[in-house]
């Protein structure tokens, strides 16, 4: 993976690890972008790994010792010389220890963004200059808002996902105030800035989107993991234009396939969780993995009219989700209006599933064949 040269877009930044020292980095005080060179050098990935306790790996097994032939004995047999000395052990090579994670590694840089808990900053891994994301948490905030369990689930899940549009979790660790998430890079930022300067976007580029998300939430489900709040502030855009959906706050493993808490973003949310009894007459109502498939379907019609299919009053919004109320502008293709009507149903069982998503007359069309994440 190539990275960038961030040594002129680092400011100096005082941060405080756990052993209260100062940590120092450069960041020129008016760069706002990155710029990437194609001449950039290979860099080393580092697996980056909480660890609480470094242990070394195995001690070297010495070989035995080598065996003379006994005098006057007679000259040994040439087929038997031939053979392997099973008895003859190489000795192992002592691997390095994973790191325990530290502030002290990273070289953090300018903000990238701010959330309702605490910020992400770009960030660089001194020894291998490893470009990534730190998001940093602050636990009193945590704890006021009593969302500590919600972390915890997120980082649990996010740490073993592994899907080209996921965002990586390559590690976490904390301090006595902050707990720090190493988190992938994704150079291009919100795709929800983006679709706020463009309006809408284009058939071909929603349908590249779609597509991804469509391979990211199959993945996600084969691993019982429903994301729940599904949106365009929650899906990233990496340096080569491909998208990666992040923030698993709300996300559960749910292997069992139903659930019950409301959550989530209100103009996101499905039938089955706005009204008693849910859209599929559950009384309970517990839903399953296809309220991902209604947020997908939310979400493409927001990419290509620019704004979500029900907004309105708190009140007329959930109204309008229970009925599926919605009207598709004129200018959207008989496609992709077919493809939004397939994925917005009331009953979650009648939801076009993801495998069909992604063969969808209008996905087809919009994506070349063996190329869903190329980008427009």
């Amino acid at each position: 993976m190539a990275t960038c040269n961030l040594g002129a877009h680092f400011e100096r930044l005082s941060i405080h690890d756990e052993n209260g020292e100062d940590q120092k980095s450069r960041v020129k005080p008016t760069a706002t972008s990155l710029a990437h060179s194609s001449s950039r050098p290979k860099l080393v990935k580092l697996p980056l790994q909480s660890q609480k306790n470094s242990t070394s790996a195995a001690s070297p097994r010495k070989a035995p010792p080598t065996r003379k032939p006994l005098p006057d004995a007679a000259p040994p047999n040439l087929a038997e010389a031939q053979q392997p000395d099973h008895h003859s052990v190489a000795p192992l090579i002592p691997q390095p220890s994973p790191k325990t994670l530290h502030l002290g590694l990273f070289e953090v840089g300018k903000p990238l963004g701010k959330g309702k808990f605490g910020r992400v900053y770009l960030a660089r891994e001194r020894q291998h200059n490893f470009i990534c994301a730190l998001k940093v948490l602050h636990k009193t905030e945590l704890q006021q808002a009593r969302v500590e369990k919600q972390v915890r689930r997120e980082i649990e899940i996010q740490s073993n996902l592994c899907h080209p549009n996921v965002l990586k979790l390559y590690g976490h660790f904390h301090d006595s105030k902050r707990i720090f998430l190493v988190l992938e890079f994704a150079g291009r930022g919100e795709l929800y800035k983006h679709l706020r300067k463009a309006g809408r976007f284009s058939e071909p580029r929603a349908a590249g989107y779609i597509a991804q998300m469509a391979s990211a939430l199959r993945y996600l489900h084969r691993k019982h993991v429903i994301h729940r709040d599904i949106k365009p502030e929650n899906i990233l855009v990496g340096i080569h234009g491909e998208i990666k959906i992040s923030d698993f706050g709300w996300s559960v493993h749910a292997p069992g396939n139903r659930r019950t808490t409301i959550c989530g973003t209100l103009d996101y949310l499905p039938p089955e969780m706005v009204k008693p009894g849910g859209g599929g007459g559950s009384e309970d109502r517990s839903y399953d993995e296809k309220v991902d498939l209604w947020s997908l379907g939310v979400l493409m019609y927001e990419f290509l009219v620019g704004e979500a299919p029900f907004e309105d009053t708190p009140v007329m919004t959930h109204r309008r989700i229970a009925r599926a109320d919605m009207t598709v502008p004129a200018f959207v293709s008989p496609e992709a209006k077919d493809l939004i009507h397939k994925l917005l149903v009331v009953d979650p069982k009648n939801r076009l599933p993801l495998e069909q998503v992604v063969q969808h007359p209008w996905v087809v069309k919009h994506c070349v064949k063996g190329e869903s994440t190329k980008q427009h």
